[in-house]
C-alpha cells in the first residue's frame, strides 16, 4: 500500500495525560433504526500526548487507546511517523482490520499528524496539503423519537441555516412502520421544497426485499440517497439491491475501517462512499477513498465529529461534503474550544493555530461535573 502520509520525522513520546469523562448527556434521547446512541454522547475522555520536542497532541479517545496503545509507544523508542504507524498497524493484523485496535492506531496517526504540524508551524489541514480553509457540509439528525412536527421543524431550520442537503433517520418501530417514515419524508419535502436534497438513513435496518419495498415507496419524494438500507457487510445483497434500484443512490461506508472495502462497494453498486474520520485504521485512507470516488464517478462524503471532519474536509472538493450530525455533535461541541465556524452550509477552520486546534474545554467539563479525573502516564 502506497503511503500518502509518509514522513521521516522522528518522534519519541515522553508522557501522556488522560482525562476521563462522566457520560455527557444529550438534550434529547436519540434513536436510529438499529438502536442509536441513547441518552449520552459516546465520548469517554481525551488525551494529551507529548513528544520529546515539547509538542502536545490533544484528541478525544477511548479508554481502549490508553490500555492498548500507550504501553506500546511510551517505551523510550524513537521512530519515524511511518515506522510508528506501520509497526502498530501490522501488530494487530490477526485481530482483523475492522478491529478496535487498528482504529486506535488510526487515532495515534491523527495525534502524530498534529505533532508534526505543530513542529512545522502550520494548521493541520494546511500541513496535509489543503489549499482552502473550509469544508462544504450537509446536516443530519432526525431521531426516530421526534414527532413529525419536530422533525419537519428541524429539517426546515437546517435549510434556513444555509444547508442545501439534509438527512434524517428511517426504520420506525424496528423497521415495521414504513408508512410513518414515508409520511415524514412527504412532510419534509413539502416543507423544504423541491430544490433541497433530502437523504434518509436506515442504519442497516432492513433485508434486501424490505429495503426495496421502502425505496419504491419513497421514490416520489426523490431522496438524494438511501443510506445503509441493509447490512453494511452484505456485499452481494448490496449488489442485488443496486440491480433492483439502478437509479437510486445507495450510500455505505461508516461501518468500514479500511479502504479496500470501498473498492468492493463500488464494484457491488454503491454510488456514495461515506468513510468516518474517527473510525479509520489509516487516516490517509480517507484520501484514497476520496480519490477512488472521483475516479469511479461516485459521490463522496465523510462523517465523524465535526471538528476533525472539517479539517479533513478542507482537502475535499466543493461537492464532497462532510456531515454535521447535530443531535450528537452539538452537545459535545459545547465542551470544545476552537470550534470551526458554521456558516451557510460550510465550516471554516482555524488558520492561526499550528496543528489541530481543537481542545476539550476541561474547565467547563469540570464545572459541570463531567470531568471524572485524570492520570499521567510516563515512559517506562
Amino acid at each position: 500500500m502506497k503511503e500518502l502520509f509518509e514522513f521521516t520525522d522522528k518522534i519519541r513520546f515522553t508522557h501522556a495525560k488522560y482525562y476521563s469523562f462522566r457520560p455527557i448527556p444529550l438534550p434529547k434521547p436519540f434513536k436510529d433504526g438499529t438502536g442509536g446512541f441513547g441518552r449520552f454522547a459516546p465520548e469517554q475522555g481525551c488525551i494529551e500526548l507529548y513528544d520529546s520536542e515539547g509538542a502536545c497532541a490533544h484528541l478525544t479517545c477511548t479508554r481502549n487507546f490508553v490500555a492498548t496503545i500507550l504501553p506500546l509507544i511510551l517505551n523510550g523508542e524513537t521512530k519515524t511517523f511511518t515506522e510508528w504507524k506501520n509497526t502498530l498497524y501490522w501488530r494487530f493484523r490477526n485481530g482483523g482490520f475492522q478491529s478496535s485496535q487498528v482504529v486506535e492506531v488510526g487515532q495515534l496517526e491523527l495525534m502524530m499528524l498534529d505533532i508534526l504540524a505543530q513542529r512545522a508551524g502550520q494548521p493541520l489541514h494546511r500541513f496535509m496539503g489543503a489549499t482552502k480553509d473550509w469544508a462544504a457540509a450537509y446536516k443530519g439528525g432526525g431521531s426516530l423519537l421526534l414527532e413529525d412536527e419536530e422533525l419537519v421543524d428541524d429539517m426546515a431550520r437546517y435549510v434556513s441555516e444555509g444547508y442545501t442537503t439534509v438527512k434524517f433517520k428511517v426504520g420506525s418501530d424496528d423497521g415495521t412502520n414504513m408508512e410513518r417514515d414515508v409520511r415524514r419524508l412527504e412532510k419534509v419535502r413539502k416543507a423544504v421544497g423541491d430544490q433541497i436534497d433530502i437523504a434518509v438513513d436506515a442504519n442497516q435496518r432492513w433485508s434486501v426485499e424490505d429495503a426495496y419495498k421502502f425505496a419504491k415507496m419513497i421514490e416520489p419524494y426523490r431522496p438524494a440517497w438511501f443510506e445503509e438500507p441493509i447490512h453494511a457487510h452484505d456485499m452481494n445483497g448490496i449488489k442485488r439491491l443496486h440491480e433492483m434500484l439502478p437509479d437510486m443512490q445507495l450510500a455505505f461506508g461508516e461501518s468500514m475501517r479500511v479502504s479496500y472495502a470501498y473498492e468492493t462497494y463500488i464494484e457491488k453498486g454503491v454510488t456514495h462512499l461515506q468513510p468516518s474520520v474517527g473510525r479509520m485504521s489509516r487516516m490517509d485512507d480517507l484520501l484514497r477513498i476520496r480519490d477512488m470516488a472521483r475516479e469511479s464517478g461516485v459521490r463522496f462524503s465523510s462523517g465523524g465529529r465535526i471538528y476533525l471532519n472539517a479539517i479533513f474536509g478542507c482537502l475535499y472538493g466543493e461537492d464532497e461534503y462532510i456531515e454535521f450530525h447535530e443531535p450528537i455533535s452539538a452537545p459535545v461541541g459545547v465542551y470544545t474550544l476552537f470550534q470551526p465556524e458554521e456558516k451557510n452550509g460550510k465550516f471554516y477552520v482555524q488558520t492561526d493555530i499550528p496543528g489541530n486546534p481543537q481542545r476539550m474545554d476541561l474547565k467547563k467539563l469540570e464545572h459541570d461535573g463531567l470531568l471524572e479525573g485524570y492520570k499521567i502516564y510516563y515512559t517506562e
